[in-house]
């Protein structure tokens, strides 16, 4: 059991994190994208006030001497001029990039300023910034400050207008592109509907692990039955294929070994009664043609171990046409008072050396009547062997919530505790020298089973050492009789 310290991780659907996935990518385009843009808006800006005010100083010998009238005029064009006395302060442009700035300002200090208030946000405080730049001329320090109000203004309108742009688009694509990958990936989808269905009833994967989930597939064959695979990833649709393919994977492992140990198992047992014939065969052609006794004694076995390999011969086909579901029922309404009692008649007279008992009530059902027949024999003939001479055994019908009880009870050896739930394994005998004193060969309560199983019913096996077995088989029955019905 993990420790509950384990921090369990979130499975969420591939289509979810493909679709996170994209849009963070396309916030991140975003993101590159409005720094490029922002910075290339700064640099024009940086430009824009370099050519204005390089216009400027160029056209003013002496910003002393200037009237009146062209300060105004200046001020018009969002440009002032102020003495400085101190030395010019602000940004040098260094030796290297002195080439891409104006000759009549390289060697003047600049800087972008905006209104000093802490009453307005920058968004606000943006319309105010202004370039200034200072340098000496003629042994004194002057200023020029450039309004950027008009073009930061623009500014703003254009980055309003494109980041509303990509929010609209980012939501949009937010909200579609999870539709369009769930329509790619809807056969993906349907894959894992249908591999769940294969159960008992009842980040996005990389390229190289959809290649290992492949690869693992293709080299899974009948000798590597016991392989699984196994995805480290948290998305839901993969996750369920890969554990529908390993629960189908186990109920294919566990049918192959079962049908190998099955055919094991009928190898062992037809391996006894071929040595026994074989064995006689011998003993006849050494003393029969001169000992009778010898001759008797071989055709007596030979013909008993003949009749025990086709006894399981049969058995053994009637399983196999099972499997193969090459079985039919031949389905007709029956009475099951009317059935047990014909068979309890014929036992009664095949065996004298038990004591019988019927408790039957009339109860219809829709079922194959041989095949139920056989099912019943079987519990009758297994409660003959197991239960001494004298012994009582009990034939019943009944009905309970609308279903028939079928119920055959002894006062014979019981089943042990341990070997209960395998007594309808196939070759399964609870005690192997009795079974060899009865020539049981451990198939007929797994046909029973099969028979009840086929019928939608099942089986309850209630046993005590040296008190007896009661072995009952549920099947649905029929609400009213046909005599009724009319």
């Amino acid at each position: 059991m993990k420790s509950k310290n384990v921090t369990v991780k979130r499975r969420i659907s591939i289509v979810s994190v493909l679709n996170i996935r994209i849009w963070f990518r396309l916030i991140g385009i975003f993101l590159v994208l409005n720094v490029f843009l922002i910075v290339t808006a700064a640099l024009s800006l940086l430009s824009y006030a370099e050519v204005r005010i390089a216009e400027v100083t160029e056209s003013i010998r002496d910003p002393i001497q200037l009237s009146q009238e062209s300060m105004d005029m200046l001020a018009g064009a969002g440009i002032s001029l102020y003495p400085h006395l101190k030395y010019p302060s602000g940004f040098k442009v260094p030796a290297l990039l002195r080439i891409v700035f104006p000759e009549s300002t390289v060697d003047g200090a600049r800087r972008f300023t905006l209104l000093k208030s802490e009453d307005v946000g920058l968004y606000r405080r943006l319309d105010s910034l202004s370039y200034q730049l200072e340098r000496s001329f003629n042994g004194s320090t002057y200023g020029v400050v450039l309004a950027l109000r008009p073009v930061v203004q623009m500014l703003k309108a254009f980055f309003i207008v494109l980041f509303s742009i990509q929010f609209v688009y980012g939501l949009r694509s937010l909200l579609t592109t999870k539709w369009i990958i769930s329509k790619t990936l809807h056969p993906i989808v349907e894959l894992a509907e249908k591999a769940q269905t294969l159960t008992t009833k009842q980040g996005p994967y990389s390229p190289e692990e959809m290649k290992a989930l492949a690869g693992k597939l293709e080299s899974i064959d009948a000798a590597r039955l016991d392989t699984r695979i196994e995805i480290d990833g948290a998305q839901d649709e993969l996750k369920i294929v890969s554990a529908a393919i390993n629960s189908m994977l186990d109920r294919i492992n566990d049918s192959y070994r079962a049908q190998a140990r099955f055919v094991s198992d009928a190898s062992h047992e037809l391996r006894t009664p071929i040595a026994a014939i074989q064995g006689y065969a011998n003993l006849l052609d050494r003393w029969g043609k001169n000992d009778k006794q010898a001759l008797q004694e071989s055709i007596d076995a030979i013909k008993d171990e003949a009749g025990n390999m086709k006894d399981l011969i049969e058995q053994l086909l009637f399983l196999a046409r099972g499997d193969n579901h090459r079985m039919p029922l031949q389905e007709e309404c029956v009475n099951l008072a009317d059935l047990v009692q014909t068979l309890f008649r014929e036992t009664q007279m095949i065996d004298s050396s038990h004591q019988f008992e019927s408790r039957l009530a009339p109860v219809y059902v829709y079922v194959d009547s041989s095949l139920i027949k056989q099912a019943l024999r079987i519990l009758v003939d297994n409660a003959i062997k197991y239960t001494p001479v004298g012994g009582e055994i009990i034939l019943a019908v009944s009905k309970k919530n609308g279903k028939a009880w079928l119920t055959v009870q002894d006062n014979g050896i019981g089943i042990p505790p341990e070997a209960v739930p395998r007594i309808f394994d196939r070759f399964y005998r609870a005690d192997e020298s009795r079974a060899r004193e009865t020539g049981g060969t451990g198939l007929g309560l797994s046909i029973a089973k099969w028979i009840i199983q086929r019928h939608g019913g099942l089986v309850e096996v209630v046993s005590r050492e040296d008190v007896g077995t009661r072995i009952s088989f549920v099947i649905p029955a029929i609400e009213d009789s046909p005599a009724s019905r009319n």
